[in-house]
């Protein structure tokens, strides 16, 4: 475990069997509806999960990334930026964003209004952890890997300024490093 880790939440282990499980289950979803979603991850955080999300996604998707940030340390703002919109058109798409964490909600709430006014047909939510706890906005996942307490996490994409995003699982973030 790394030495800035108070403990581990999720482990990589679990994390590949729930990313299975939600790969059958969005599958089983779109595929009964005769639907192939466009798989959309907000980079940076998500790419791990992606990757390991889509091996188990037995449908002939697309993917494409979109860059929106609306954090600046550890604190989201509520100033949402696009960094890179997406190279694909949505127009009757039917969107499946990944997501790392839904924490406030105001990325994600912004990004699907904006999905939608572009002229998605629909927009679906698969995100690795879920903070609701901190929710600001109205905003709920269609699928969810692991539900968390208000704690800093990092790992498995997730960052503190850029660092331990690389680290095969979720812990919290000793609060020294932060505070």
């Amino acid at each position: 475990m790394n030495k800035d880790i108070k403990k581990i939440l999720v482990s990589e282990e679990e994390i590949q069997r729930r990313a299975e499980e939600l790969g059958k289950q969005i599958t089983e979803d779109y595929g009964s509806e005769g639907k192939t979603p466009l798989v959309v991850a907000l980079l940076r955080g998500s790419v791990p999960f992606l990757a390991e999300l889509i091996k188990h996604i037995d449908l002939d998707i697309q993917y494409d990334f979109m860059d929106v940030t609306s954090y600046e340390g550890t604190e989201s703002v509520g100033d949402i930026k696009i960094l890179k919109d997406l190279d694909t058109s949505v127009k009757g798409m039917d969107i499946l964003i990944v997501e790392d964490i839904v924490d406030t909600g105001r990325t994600l709430s912004s990004v699907v209004n904006m999905l939608k006014h572009k002229g998605a047909s629909s927009v679906k939510i698969v995100t690795l952890l879920d903070k609701p706890e901190r929710r600001v906005k109205d905003i709920t996942a269609d699928y969810i890997g692991f539900e968390v307490a208000n704690e800093f996490v990092v790992g498995y994409g997730m960052d503190f300024n850029q660092h331990y995003r690389c680290l095969p699982y979720i812990g919290v973030l000793k609060d020294e490093l932060y505070s």
